[in-house]
Protein backbone atom coordinates (compact mmCIF):
# COMPACT_ATOMS: atom_id res chain seq x y z
CA UNK A 1 0.00 0.00 0.00
CA UNK A 2 3.21 2.27 0.78
CA UNK A 3 4.63 1.57 -2.52
CA UNK A 4 1.15 2.74 -4.46
CA UNK A 5 1.26 5.90 -2.75
CA UNK A 6 4.51 6.52 -3.47
CA UNK A 7 4.18 5.85 -6.68
CA UNK A 8 0.70 8.23 -7.16
CA UNK A 9 2.48 11.03 -5.19
CA UNK A 10 5.79 10.70 -7.36
CA UNK A 11 3.62 10.86 -10.45
CA UNK A 12 1.98 13.84 -8.89
CA UNK A 13 5.18 15.81 -8.20
CA UNK A 14 6.21 15.39 -11.88
CA UNK A 15 3.36 16.66 -12.98
CA UNK A 16 3.56 19.64 -10.76
CA UNK A 17 6.90 20.20 -11.53
CA UNK A 18 6.04 19.52 -15.29
CA UNK A 19 3.83 22.18 -15.03
CA UNK A 20 5.52 24.68 -13.03
CA UNK A 21 8.68 24.33 -15.64
CA UNK A 22 6.37 25.21 -18.49
CA UNK A 23 4.88 28.04 -16.72
CA UNK A 24 6.57 31.06 -17.75
CA UNK A 25 8.22 33.53 -15.80
CA UNK A 26 6.23 37.03 -14.88
CA UNK A 27 9.69 38.68 -16.50
CA UNK A 28 9.05 36.52 -19.58
CA UNK A 29 4.91 37.25 -19.60
CA UNK A 30 5.87 40.88 -19.18
CA UNK A 31 8.02 41.01 -21.90
CA UNK A 32 5.43 38.63 -23.98
CA UNK A 33 2.68 41.46 -23.30
CA UNK A 34 5.14 43.84 -24.16
CA UNK A 35 5.69 42.55 -27.99
CA UNK A 36 1.79 41.64 -28.36
CA UNK A 37 0.96 45.21 -27.82
CA UNK A 38 3.40 46.17 -30.29
CA UNK A 39 2.27 43.23 -32.89
CA UNK A 40 -1.48 44.77 -32.17
CA UNK A 41 -2.83 41.45 -31.74
CA UNK A 42 -5.26 43.12 -29.99
CA UNK A 43 -6.25 45.19 -32.73
CA UNK A 44 -6.56 42.18 -34.42
CA UNK A 45 -8.66 40.05 -32.55
CA UNK A 46 -10.92 43.91 -31.78
CA UNK A 47 -11.08 43.90 -35.51
CA UNK A 48 -12.84 40.59 -35.25
CA UNK A 49 -15.10 41.26 -33.25
CA UNK A 50 -17.99 43.31 -35.07
CA UNK A 51 -18.54 40.51 -37.10
CA UNK A 52 -18.67 37.90 -34.22
CA UNK A 53 -21.06 40.10 -32.79
CA UNK A 54 -23.02 40.50 -36.20
CA UNK A 55 -23.84 36.47 -36.30
CA UNK A 56 -24.72 36.52 -32.88
CA UNK A 57 -27.04 39.52 -32.91
CA UNK A 58 -29.98 37.55 -35.04
CA UNK A 59 -29.58 34.41 -32.28
CA UNK A 60 -29.89 36.45 -29.28
CA UNK A 61 -32.20 39.54 -30.15
CA UNK A 62 -34.44 36.75 -31.47
CA UNK A 63 -36.03 39.57 -34.53
CA UNK A 64 -37.18 41.43 -31.22
CA UNK A 65 -36.83 44.92 -32.00
CA UNK A 66 -37.06 46.04 -28.35
CA UNK A 67 -33.21 43.62 -27.74
CA UNK A 68 -32.00 44.82 -30.65
CA UNK A 69 -31.81 48.23 -29.77
CA UNK A 70 -30.58 47.09 -26.06
CA UNK A 71 -28.09 44.51 -27.81
CA UNK A 72 -26.89 47.42 -30.22
CA UNK A 73 -26.26 49.94 -27.26
CA UNK A 74 -24.30 46.69 -25.55
CA UNK A 75 -22.15 45.57 -28.10
CA UNK A 76 -21.36 49.46 -29.57
CA UNK A 77 -17.67 50.36 -30.43
CA UNK A 78 -15.73 50.94 -26.93
CA UNK A 79 -18.52 48.54 -25.14
CA UNK A 80 -16.58 46.68 -22.22
CA UNK A 81 -18.65 43.65 -23.20
CA UNK A 82 -15.73 41.79 -24.37
CA UNK A 83 -12.80 43.24 -22.50
CA UNK A 84 -12.79 39.67 -20.21
CA UNK A 85 -12.41 37.96 -23.28
CA UNK A 86 -9.92 40.48 -25.12
CA UNK A 87 -7.53 40.10 -21.56
CA UNK A 88 -8.09 36.47 -22.11
CA UNK A 89 -6.68 36.28 -25.48
CA UNK A 90 -3.77 38.32 -24.93
CA UNK A 91 -2.81 36.58 -21.53
CA UNK A 92 -2.80 33.04 -23.98
CA UNK A 93 -1.07 34.49 -27.11
CA UNK A 94 1.76 36.42 -24.25
CA UNK A 95 2.00 32.94 -22.78
CA UNK A 96 2.60 31.19 -25.96
CA UNK A 97 5.32 33.74 -27.13
CA UNK A 98 6.98 33.50 -23.55
CA UNK A 99 6.83 29.90 -24.19
CA UNK A 100 8.01 29.70 -27.66
CA UNK A 101 11.31 32.44 -27.19
CA UNK A 102 13.88 33.72 -24.30
CA UNK A 103 13.01 36.81 -22.70
CA UNK A 104 16.23 38.06 -24.35
CA UNK A 105 14.57 37.14 -28.07
CA UNK A 106 10.93 38.92 -27.07
CA UNK A 107 13.00 42.02 -26.55
CA UNK A 108 15.01 41.78 -29.36
CA UNK A 109 11.60 40.87 -31.60
CA UNK A 110 9.76 43.70 -30.06
CA UNK A 111 12.49 46.15 -30.65
CA UNK A 112 12.45 45.03 -34.31
CA UNK A 113 8.68 45.78 -34.43
CA UNK A 114 8.72 48.99 -32.46
CA UNK A 115 11.55 49.99 -35.42
CA UNK A 116 10.40 52.02 -38.07
CA UNK A 117 11.24 48.91 -40.87
CA UNK A 118 9.23 46.52 -38.11
CA UNK A 119 6.08 48.58 -38.55
CA UNK A 120 6.55 49.15 -42.14
CA UNK A 121 6.75 45.31 -42.22
CA UNK A 122 3.83 45.28 -39.99
CA UNK A 123 1.40 46.94 -42.43
CA UNK A 124 2.13 45.50 -45.53
CA UNK A 125 2.74 41.86 -44.04
CA UNK A 126 -0.87 40.61 -44.53
CA UNK A 127 -0.88 41.68 -48.21
CA UNK A 128 2.52 39.98 -48.67
CA UNK A 129 1.17 37.16 -47.00
CA UNK A 130 -1.92 37.11 -49.60
CA UNK A 131 0.62 37.71 -52.79
CA UNK A 132 3.45 35.22 -51.69
CA UNK A 133 0.35 32.62 -51.36
CA UNK A 134 -0.98 33.48 -55.00
CA UNK A 135 2.24 32.96 -56.42
CA UNK A 136 3.05 29.69 -54.56
CA UNK A 137 -0.40 28.47 -55.85
CA UNK A 138 0.84 29.81 -59.61
CA UNK A 139 4.27 28.58 -59.32
CA UNK A 140 2.66 25.01 -58.13
CA UNK A 141 0.35 24.76 -60.76
CA UNK A 142 2.72 25.64 -63.59
CA UNK A 143 5.15 22.64 -61.93
CA UNK A 144 2.37 20.62 -61.83
CA UNK A 145 1.61 20.54 -65.32
CA UNK A 146 4.96 20.57 -66.30
CA UNK A 147 5.76 17.34 -64.11
CA UNK A 148 2.55 15.71 -65.88
CA UNK A 149 3.49 16.62 -69.02
CA UNK A 150 6.69 15.47 -68.55
CA UNK A 151 6.21 12.13 -66.69
CA UNK A 152 3.06 11.29 -69.53
CA UNK A 153 5.81 11.72 -72.44
CA UNK A 154 8.28 9.51 -69.99
CA UNK A 155 5.57 6.73 -69.84
CA UNK A 156 5.09 7.18 -73.57
CA UNK A 157 8.50 6.46 -74.05
CA UNK A 158 8.52 3.17 -72.19
CA UNK A 159 5.55 1.76 -74.24
CA UNK A 160 2.51 2.90 -72.49
CA UNK A 161 -0.42 4.50 -74.27
CA UNK A 162 -1.40 7.73 -72.18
Amino acid sequence: MSRRLLTVAGALLLLICDAAAQAPSPEAMSAARKLVVTLKIADQYRALLPQLLLKLRPVVAQDRPEIERDYDAMTAPGSEIYTPALTSMIDQVAALYAQGFSIDELRQIEAFYAQPAGKKFLEKSDALAQASAQIGQAVSQKAADELKQRLIEALRQKGHKL
